[in-house]
This record gives structure tokens, C-alpha cells and sequence, in this order.
């Protein structure tokens, strides 16, 4: 409180004895309403500080000052009441339609007759519009139930191969019993290497919470819902692999995970703030020294407790680690070709008993390849990754060999070229059946390079040979087409097959003598003297009658 000066006391003591309000005696004194208010309490209370004569800087005071009144104020002092005040009702059903003051102002003066001040109805709004402070439960969880992760953003690191610096996404993982923490930072995120993150903690804790709580990013979170939100499938995968249920927080409500949000701001504040690093290793392991040493033995500010010791209570609850670590994929949705199959990296993968023509999702591991019913995530099948491009795993027993439209129209492409090529072609899918159609797709289509008679007579040739391969009718039709060129080459008079260095020919009836050729360079350089000549001399001629 401002301490006044006798006189000003004085004056509002008897201001208030007059029964003028703060605000009134706030206007006449020019002291502020709040100093106001507290001299009125002590007014009010009839406190004094000495029952005796005053002395010191309070003696002016006491001479000039009427005496106190009794400690409870007299009940002729009026009490201002707020012109809004007949108008309650109405104010507030127009705050509970979320109208601002001005508005409400407006409609008084249109519909209620209103006489007063627009600052008197946002005086009494604001006073109807107080709200007390939000309030937050306190959340109490067992140890091993629950674990919360976010993305935040670690200190300037040296680029590789730049001279510049970065920051990097930080990845914070915090068990909510003993806020024990995993922290790492990389360049990039991914689906992959969100669920690679994840994986990194439940090893680092040495074992798996119950559930983990993370927030609707990307990586993690494809569609947001309150009740099935859709997740990832690395993602999920992964927390199935370690028997881990994912809780998407509510989207716009940070609260939910406010153990990793402070945990972040921590990291930021206290282990990073004004460092660089050369490397994203030597942040991570600076990292680690800091959560082992400082982090792991502070005393939490909540629980009063050393984070560690916590940890050490917590780690029993958690669930045990399985013995092999995720095996992380690239999932696709393939179609089933009309042999059956699904096409992956240029290879051929049974895919019975799901319908030629359907979808299939498909997932890609290092060293095997599944595939899942599109809608009911069932597994159909599964296969061995092939080694080679063009591998076709499907069993003999499984192949189609019935004829489709894409059967007939090969087949009458290769008619077209020839008898031999028609019956190689029909042998072909008489043997491999529909799954072979991409080498009957690709003996029809060398008739775009090569001439149709090499082709069926190539055909012709791995008849003979027993060899029903395109690769084999490919080599021979080259060898076809080479030939060809050559003799045609041998009937012009050249030697294709021993080329030699071209000579220059010096006599032909066609060549005419070199003092000929001479005489002609002469007279095309006299030629273009004479024109140059003539036409400066017109355009000096010209140029001076321009000036005349």
C-alpha cells in the first residue's frame, strides 16, 4: 500500500465520512482506487496507531484528522449500487450466449430504456464474467502402468558434410510412477523410426509399461478418434510385438501427457540450453551421461522423492522384454494379377485363396514377404523374399492355366508374326500357364525391334533346340539380325566383318583438277569486293542527301 501524506489522509478519511465512493474520491483526490480501498478498510477497522497524542511524521495528521469512528462502519453510509443492476437477469442470459459487452449495451439502450454509460455495463460484465482458476485433478498411476512420449527440440548440432547447425527432433520418453526418462535426439521421423524410438526406451527401462501415452502426430497417429483412432501399422506392430497398448491423448488437450511436456521443458532448460554439438552422437551421449547423473538422482518437485529410487521400485512392475527385437517392414496394397499372384520388386508371390482381381495389403521384411486380407487383417500367405528380380513362387499345383482375354490377345499377336512364334507361345503357357504370360508379353514385343521374320525364325530355332525361354528367342533374334546386316553389308561391297581404314580417293571422274577449284574461290572473293563497294557508295550517297 502507498503511504499518503497527512493531508491527503485527511481528505480521504473525510470523503468517506461524507459516504463518497472509491471511485468518486479516486476522481477529486487523483489517488489511486486501490490505495483508496485500503485506507477505507482501515478506516472501516478504526485502527490507529497509538491511543495517546501522535508524534513524528503522523502528528500533522492527528491534529488535522477527525476521530476515528467505531470499528463498525455506521449504517447511514449509503452503498453504490450499479445502474446495471435491475438488468441482471438479461445480462446474464446474453453472457451465457457468449455476447460481448458493447452488445449488450447496445440492446439495453434499444429495449430496456438504459440511461447509463457503456463502461458501466463492462464493469458489471466483468465483474459477472469472473471465473474462478482452472482447476487440475491430480493424476496418481501404479508403477509399470504408464509410459508418455513426445517430440521436442534438441540443441544446435553441426550438419554432416555442412558447416552449419541444426536442431534436431528430441525424443523424450517418461515412465508417469517415477518420471524416470529415455532421451535421444535424431535428424529425421518416420513411421520407423518413431516405432525404432519407442523400442530404444522399453530397452533402455528394461522392460514395457502397461500402456503409452503419445500425442496425434503422423508417425504415430494417422487418423485421430477419440475411440478408434487408426494407427500406424509399423507403429502398432511394434506395440504388439512387446505387448503394448497405444492412448492417443485427446487432440488439443497437452494436459494429458503433462509429465513428458515438463520433461521436455527440463531437457531444454536445464542439460541443453546454450550448448552446440558436433555430432548427433555427441548429443546423445551427452544425454545420457546427464539423465544418469543429474537427472536419475534429483529429487522430484512433486513427489519428494529421488527419481531413481522411484525407478528402482518401478522397474519390478514392468512387463518382461520378449527375446527378439521388432522386424520392422514396408507395407504396400498390391492387386492379385489374373495368375494369381501379387507383383513385389519384380517378383511373382502366390497369393491364394485371395480373389484374382482383389486387394491385398502386402508386407515387405528384410527376408520374407506376407500378405493380409485387405479388410480383415487376416494373414493369407507367406513367402521368402526372392533373391533375383523375375522369381516366380508359386506352387505347380496352384497355377492357372485356363485362358484369359490377356491370353487370347498375346496369342493372336504372336499368329501375326508367325507360325513358329504361335506355337512357341502356345507351348510356353501350356507349360507355365498365366504366370508366364510376361515372357509371352515380351517374345511378341521384340516384332518393336526387330524385323517379324528374325522373330519367328528364332522361334523356330528354340523349338528345335528344346529351349522355351525369351531370354533364348531374345539372343537368337540379335543373332538373326546381325547376321542380316551383314550380308546385306557383303552384297554392297563392304567387309563387315573385317572393317578397314577408310582411304581417301585422290582420281574420280567426279573430282575436278585443283587450279579449277582455285579459280572458282577467286572469282566468288572478287565478286563479294565489288558488291561491298557499290552498296557503301549508296549509302554515303544517300546519307548526304538526307543532310542536303
Amino acid at each position: 500500500m502507498n503511504v499518503l501524506k497527512p493531508n491527503q489522509r485527511a481528505t480521504v478519511y473525510t470523503l468517506l465520512e461524507r459516504g463518497s465512493t472509491q471511485r468518486e474520491i479516486a476522481r477529486i483526490t487523483g489517488i489511486d482506487r486501490k490505495t483508496v480501498r485500503s485506507y477505507q478498510r482501515r478506516w472501516q477497522a478504526g485502527q490507529s496507531n497509538s491511543p495517546g497524542v501522535a508524534t513524528g511524521p503522523d502528528a500533522v495528521g492527528a491534529q488535522i484528522a477527525p476521530p476515528r469512528p467505531p470499528a463498525s462502519p455506521p449504517a447511514s453510509i449509503p452503498v453504490a449500487t450499479s445502474l446495471c443492476e435491475p438488468h441482471r437477469d438479461f445480462i446474464e442470459a446474453q453472457l451465457r450466449l457468449r455476447r460481448n459487452a458493447m452488445a449488450i449495451y447496445q440492446d439495453l439502450v434499444d429495449s430496456q430504456g438504459f440511461a447509463g454509460q457503456y463502461n458501466s455495463v463492462k464493469r458489471f460484465v466483468a465483474r459477472l464474467r469472473h471465473k474462478e482458476p482452472e482447476q487440475f485433478d491430480r493424476l496418481s498411476f501404479l508403477p509399470g502402468e504408464e509410459m508418455q512420449v513426445d517430440y521436442g527440440e534438441g540443441a544446435p548440432t553441426l550438419v554432416p558434410g555442412t558447416d552449419r547447425y541444426r536442431k534436431p527432433r528430441l525424443f523424450v520418453a517418461t515412465l508417469r510412477y517415477s518420471r524416470a526418462s529415455y532421451r535421444c535426439v535424431v535428424w529425421k521421423s518416420s513411421q520407423q523410426v518413431w516405432a525404432e524410438l519407442h523400442e530404444r526406451a522399453f530397452r533402455h527401462f528394461g522392460g514395457c509399461p502397461q500402456y503409452v501415452v503419445l500425442d496425434n502426430l503422423k508417425e504415430g497417429v494417422i487418423k485421430p478418434d477419440l475411440y478408434e483412432p487408426e494407427l500406424n501399422p509399423v507403429f502398432a506392430a511394434t506395440l504388439a510385438h512387446y505387448g503394448v497398448v497405444a492412448d492417443p491423448a485427446r487432440v488439443r488437450d497437452p494436459n494429458r501427457k503433462g509429465t513428458v511436456e515438463h520433461a521436455i521443458g527440463h531437457t531444454q532448460a536445464t542439460a541443453l540450453k546454450g550448448r552446440r554439438f558436433e555430432s548427433i552422437e555427441a548429443q546423445n551421449e551427452f544425454l545420457a551421461h546427464w539423465e544418469k547423473n543429474w537427472a536419475a538422482k534429483r529429487i522430484h518437485g512433486t513427489e519428494r522423492r529421488q527419481v531413481q529410487a522411484m525407478f528402482e521400485e518401478e522397474r519390478p512392475h514392468l512387463k518382461a522384454l520378449p527375446l527378439l527385437g521388432m522386424q520392422y517392414f514396408d507395407e504396400a496394397v498390391r492387386t492379385v494379377c489374373d495368375d494369381s499372384c501379387v507383383r513385389v520388386d519384380h517378383s511373382s508371390y502366390a497369393a491364394r485363396p485371395a480373389a484374382i482381381g482383389s486387394k491385398v495389403r502386402v508386407r515387405i521384411f528384410a527376408q520374407r514377404i506376407q500378405i493380409f486380407d485387405l479388410h480383415t487383417g487376416a494373414l493369407l500367405r507367406s513367402h521368402p523374399k526372392a533373391e533375383r528380380p523375375g522369381t516366380v513362387v508359386l506352387p505347380q499345383d496352384e497355377r492357372v492355366f485356363n485362358p484369359s482375354r490377356e491370353t487370347r490377345l498375346i496369342l493372336r499377336q504372336a499368329g501375326q508374326i508367325g507360325e513358329h512364334a504361335a506355337r512357341l507361345c502356345q507351348l510356353l503357357f501350356a507349360i507355365e500357364g498365366r504366370v508366364g504370360q510376361r515372357k509371352l508379353w515380351g517374345i511378341v514385343g521384340l516384332v518393336r525391334r526387330y524385323p517379324a521374320r528374325c522373330v519367328d525364325t528364332a522361334c523356330a530355332q528354340a523349338l528345335e533346340q528344346g529351349i522355351y525361354s525369351y531370354k533364348r528367342v531374345q539372343a537368337l533374334t540379335e543373332s538373326l539380325f546381325a547376321d542380316a546386316l551383314n550380308a546385306i553389308e557383303a552384297q554392297a561391297g563392304g567387309d563387315p566383318v573385317a572393317p578397314t581404314t577408310a582411304v581417301l580417293t585422290q582420281q574420280h571422274g567426279l573430282i575436278r583438277d585443283a587450279h579449277e577449284y582455285g579459280d572458282l574461290f577467286a572469282h566468288a572473293a572478287a565478286t563479294a569486293t565489288t558488291t561491298a563497294t557499290a552498296t557503301a557508295a549508296t549509302t554515303h550517297t544517300t546519307t548526304q542527301g538526307g543532310r542536303a
